[in-house]
């Protein structure tokens, strides 16, 4: 998963020197040696934020015109964004090495010509489970296991409205970007009835939480279910049958940056292979860059968690703008947490 002192930035050419460059990402979400890496090569002064959720991102940045020059928000609030006018087009002539990213990470519904962001990581949301403490008798490929009372005080949800509705939405056969008040209501309805069964809603803790062995089976980002894999040989994780959201995480410029050309520099650095190939390797998540896929070993990209499969993304989607809905869908979301 930064701020800028007035005057320091440069929106036109011109040195780079003595400049900050203020990017704003989702925790633990980059290698902080390429950070200064970049510092290094460019001679421009990184300052570092970090955001909990795309929601805590927008207000941010709404509520803070010229803080942000970078920052790394998911699809559906790209969208959000382009709406409100809100992002800088970025001069593709300056990415020079946007045609190392895959073809099917370009040109999606959030921004279809790929004129205001760039690929930075994708993945899915799934189930990351214990084998040790979840029955094998029972089914982990699907999302009921979520509400399966064997499982009460074992069970961690993303503290994520569109998350935790979204699945449950794809539990009950409906679209994660529904609009129809009735289907959302069940899915309250049954988040309530589940309620129960929570040990907690998580954000970035739940990786410590689910290494040490705290609960059974989290819902997870396919990233942090790899990273926490890697670090408990105990845990696995599965995309259940009835779908999931499929996310891409892209850098933008928002329109009020203060330095465009650093920003420029960042993004293109951060598509360079052998940055993007250490950045997966430090954070885990699946990149979109074709060399970087090239390089990773076997067991790395035909893993479910890294680089699913066309079968394994059966009736997935990804996260539309749901602007006009979303009061319901924040009711919905407090009533469950009030409950």
């Amino acid at each position: 998963m930064a701020l800028i002192a007035a005057g320091c930035g440069s929106s036109s050419g011109g040195s780079t020197s003595q400049q900050t460059l203020n990017v704003f990402n989702w925790g633990d979400y980059i290698d902080r040696d390429l950070i200064k890496e970049f510092e290094q090569e460019y001679k421009i002064r990184v300052v570092y934020e970090e955001f909990d959720t795309n929601e805590d991102m927008y207000v941010k940045i709404a509520e803070n015109s010229g803080k942000y020059d970078v920052a790394i928000p998911s699809d559906y609030m790209i969208r959000k964004m382009l709406n409100e006018d809100m992002l800088h087009p970025i001069d593709m002539s300056k990415i020079t090495h946007f045609s190392d990213i895959e073809a099917r990470h370009k040109n999606l519904a959030f921004d279809p010509d790929n004129k205001y962001s760039v690929p930075y990581m994708w993945g899915t949301v799934g189930i990351c489970y214990n084998t040790t403490m979840v029955d094998p008798d029972d089914d982990i490929e699907s999302w009921d296991i979520l509400w399966n009372p064997k499982y009460e005080k074992k069970i961690f949800m993303l503290n994520s409205i569109r998350d935790s509705i979204g699945i449950t939405l794809k539990r009950l056969g409906y679209s994660l970007n529904t609009k129809v008040e009735s289907e959302i209501f069940e899915a309250r309805d049954a988040l309530i009835q589940q309620k129960p069964l929570v040990l907690s809603y998580v954000g970035d803790e739940m990786k410590d939480k689910m290494v040490a062995g705290e609960a059974a089976m989290t819902v997870a980002w396919s990233g942090d279910a790899a990273l926490c894999m890697s670090e408990n040989e105990d845990l696995d994780y599965v995309i259940p049958r009835e779908g999931s959201n499929i996310w891409v995480d892209s850098m933008v410029i928002p329109k009020t940056a203060q330095n465009i050309d650093g920003a420029h520099l960042f993004i293109n650095f951060m598509c360079r292979p052998d940055v993007g190939l250490a950045n997966v390797e430090y954070i885990e998540y699946a990149s979109p860059l074709k060399t970087v896929r090239e390089e990773l070993p076997d067991d790395i990209t035909e893993d479910i968690t890294f680089y699913p499969g066309v079968d394994d993304l059966e009736n997935s989607e990804v996260f539309e703008d749901l602007s006009d809905t979303m009061e319901l869908y924040d009711r919905v979301w407090t009533e469950v947490l009030a409950k």
